[in-house]
């Protein structure tokens, strides 16, 4: 068949197929990126496959891997960036317990609890080493973020005790989803949050 024969006619005219839009490199990249958001939240690290992301994103199995060569290395694509959290946070250090509070709680809040980070502290119990390395990987984009704001020693000390807060704060929100910290508004988990952060981060 030539391409003269693949028009259609439409009150006598002869009407061209629609063209299908080839997506640009970085729109593929971010539908892929989304679509992992999206099934790492919904079945979690384990059951979440390089396919079943790439079919959700409408590529191949091959571009996914071609753009983040693993499946580790997708979640973290999947997570927000070091430059994502850094304009979240950057600022004066002596507000920066409320903003990250107000950071952490907006992006839950607007994930469902199905944020990706969650995703994560699910799979230890099923895959802890990949678990382990997936935080480790993490904390230390948390730390070269928290260079820029935070002066002082003991950095590192700090960066972990923060983590390591929210990890327990997100398993009983998150995860658990049961006591007082489950059961809090919003707004009242920020103002809980500022306090302790603070203490960890500048006292």
């Amino acid at each position: 068949m030539d391409e003269q024969t693949t028009s259609a006619v439409v009150n006598g005219q002869d009407v061209a197929p629609p063209v299908k839009r080839r997506r640009a490199p970085e729109e593929r990249r971010a539908a892929i990126v989304e679509a992992a958001r999206t099934a790492f939240a919904e079945l979690g690290f384990g059951k979440t496959t390089i396919r079943e992301v790439a079919r959700r994103a409408g590529v191949t199995h091959g571009l996914v891997i071609r753009h983040f060569g693993s499946k580790e290395q997708l979640f973290l694509a999947a997570v927000p960036s070091p430059r994502t959290l850094m304009a979240e946070v950057a600022g004066d250090p002596k507000t920066l317990p409320a903003r990250i509070a107000r950071s952490y709680v907006r992006r839950m809040a607007v994930s469902g609890g199905n944020d990706p980070f969650v995703a994560m502290l699910r799979a230890v119990a099923t895959e802890e080493e990949t678990a382990k390395r997936l935080f480790a990987a993490m904390q230390e984009d948390s730390l070269e973020m928290y260079r820029h704001v935070i002066p002082g020693p003991k950095l590192e000390e700090r960066v972990a005790s923060v983590g390591a807060y929210l990890i327990g704060v997100t398993f009983s929100r998150y995860v658990f989803k049961s006591g007082t910290l489950a059961s809090m508004p919003d707004e009242e988990l920020v103002s809980h949050l500022i306090p302790h952060l603070r203490s960890i981060l500048l006292d």
